[in-house]
């Protein structure tokens, strides 16, 4: 009974290790994992203006009648971000308060502005009040989506404060909002990008070595 005893509580102890040397690879993989996968940032589209052109001043009016400004040369030096959205986008409903919370994480640097076209302006009333956009400009121009390429929705342009496209993408997510903002912190177009500079940078130097 007692030898039965001892060979059971080995046979445990040896699964136990077993189990913990497995849990300590599969974390092990994890984190290489983790190094390797690249954020997702903004899917850029090709068409449209380029990144690091220069933008032309559009005046606009927002839902209320007041003159609002996308594009070129800013006063204050402030970058503005442009979110193309629509009532009838579920995805955009569910982006628009991230958009807001960024907005004001960057509020000493960024300015928000919500833009779409078409449906009546009602409808866009109703949804700037649902979403409580009162604080931001929220623009119906055609012209400006026109200008921008803007092709599906959830869609942002940030424009810098010297009048130049810094960035500009489908957004469908937090990360992609503020892979628009790292693009014109870091001067690169996307994210992916700036993964491939880095890429390059830790290959060259072996290419070197082997030479």
């Amino acid at each position: 009974m007692t030898e039965g005893l001892l060979v059971s509580n080995m046979v445990l102890w040896v699964l136990v290790i077993v189990l913990a040397l497995v849990v300590l690879a599969l974390a092990r993989q994890v984190g290489i994992l983790h190094e390797r996968v690249a954020p997702a940032g903004a899917l850029m589209p090709t068409t449209g203006p380029k990144v690091g052109e220069m933008t032309e001043a559009m005046s606009l009016t927002d839902l209320d009648d007041q003159p609002v400004t996308v594009g070129g040369v800013q006063e204050d030096g402030f970058a503005t971000l442009v979110m193309f959205i629509s009532p009838t986008c579920p995805i955009c409903k569910s982006l628009v308060p991230t958009a807001k919370s960024l907005a004001n994480t960057e509020r000493n640097r960024l300015r928000l502005i919500f833009a779409s076209d078409g449906d009546k302006p009602e409808q866009h009333h109703a949804y700037a009040r649902d979403l409580a956009l009162d604080k931001y400009p929220y623009v119906l121009s055609q012209p400006l989506g026109i200008g921008y390429q803007v092709s599906k929705l959830p869609f942002a342009v940030l424009i810098g404060g010297d009048g130049t496209l810094q960035s500009k993408g489908l957004v469908n997510s937090r990360e992609h909002l503020e892979s628009l903002i790292e693009a014109m912190d870091t001067g690169v177009a996307t994210l992916q990008d700036y993964m491939g500079s880095i890429q390059s940078e830790t290959e060259n130097p072996v290419k070197e070595q082997s030479l």
